[in-house]
């Protein structure tokens, strides 16, 4: 591992922070956002759902259980950057394949510590997420030129630039009881072993597949992936869900919500800094029940008025089935007539807690129902 150097993280408005390198040298430009789970680190920068985004981790001390390839998420970092208060040089952990620093700067990725993340957080939710730019070299004044000639998060069609390049085929573990294509808008490999552990096979196809094309691979359900960006380019996605919605059993989660939502008739928006840990509470409309979830998305769906009766679509009602309890934005949808749903966080956690696993069996169940 190479020796430490100064680094710092300057945002679009000019704030500055520094901290010290732990990871690859270099610059690295994204949207900054905080992420408030305490564990997860190794997952979070290789979930898709990052792309083009710097994270900051709120919890002050990472790295003290190490890495272990078992806990990525893709075959790749996708997040900008890392930032952290305080980072593990030396992990302690039966698992522990390596530390985190030397994890970080082996894939290429900037980090910083030693950064005051309180600061930091409090910043963002004043002012809202923005671009930055973390790096180990140049001036104050070059580095903020850069941040603030980064795009903004609204209008960026990420999906298509992490999805996969051509087809594969996950296997069941054990008897096959349902096959499935899911549409990749940049799946974590949990979400399809959790599909995989419910005995289905699962085809994961490119962003840009039509619908026709997955309706001839013959499928008994559908699942539309997480992923990062602004949902509201993915204009060929909404249109294959439209021509999908009705034929077979259909889950989304995350981006596959939004789009979703877009497909059924509602429009999406920016939210001021996201949702991002392992922590959201989440309410069941239909019980009240509450569920801690995991959540890493920067928009969300709107429909006036449509909280909590839900609206009309042209594919049939559609019911508000979850809301968030911190700022009542939608966490989920159903369209019973379409055999649709969605939840805007992530049921497979990874890393975060297990409460909404059960969603999983319910699609499972519903597909397997279709095959008979």
């Amino acid at each position: 591992m190479r020796r430490h150097a100064k680094g710092v993280l300057v945002l679009a408005d000019g704030t500055t922070f520094s901290g010290t390198s732990v990871g690859a040298p270099g610059r690295a430009v994204g949207e900054v956002v905080f992420n408030t789970s305490m564990t997860g680190y190794q997952e979070i920068v290789t979930d898709p759902s990052y792309a083009r985004q710097i994270v900051a981790l709120t919890s002050p001390h990472i790295g003290n259980y190490g890495v272990a390839e078992a806990d990525e998420q893709a075959a790749r970092t996708f997040a900008s950057g890392l930032v952290t208060r305080s980072m593990t040089v030396r992990p302690s952990n039966w698992r522990a394949e390596g530390s985190l620093p030397g994890w970080l700067e082996a894939r290429g990725l900037v980090a910083l510590t030693d950064v005051d993340t309180r600061r930091l957080t409090r910043h963002i939710r004043t002012h809202g997420a923005m671009p930055g730019v973390i790096a180990t070299d140049g001036t104050e004044a070059e580095l903020c030129e850069m941040a603030a000639a980064a795009p903004p998060m609204e209008g960026l069609n990420l999906a298509t630039t992490v999805t996969t390049s051509r087809p594969y085929v996950v296997e069941p573990k054990g008897p096959l009881r349902g096959t499935v294509v899911a549409i990749d808008l940049g799946i974590k490999r949990r979400i399809v072993e959790e599909l995989a552990e419910r005995g289905l096979a699962t085809r994961v196809v490119p962003a840009g597949t039509g619908a026709a094309e997955i309706l001839d691979l013959e499928p008994d359900g559908v699942f539309v992936s997480n992923g990062p960006g602004d949902p509201e380019p993915l204009t060929d996605v909404v249109a294959t869900l439209r021509s999908l919605l009705g034929t077979r059993p259909l889950f989304g989660i995350c981006l596959g919500h939004q789009v979703l939502g877009l497909a059924l008739g509602a429009r999406t928006f920016k939210l001021p800094f996201g949702h991002h840990g392992g922590n959201h509470p989440v309410q069941r409309m239909v019980d009240g029940a509450v569920q801690i979830t995991a959540q890493n998305h920067g928009f969300a769906v709107h429909v006036a008025g449509a909280i909590p009766d839900g609206f009309e679509s042209e594919f049939g009602r559609v019911d508000i089935t979850h809301i968030n309890l911190n700022d009542n934005t939608v966490e989920g949808l159903s369209c019973t007539d379409a055999a649709a749903f969605s939840v805007q966080y992530h049921p497979e956690a990874a890393p975060g807690p297990n409460d909404a696993k059960h969603l999983f069996d319910n699609f499972a169940e519903a597909v397997i129902a279709g095959r008979s």
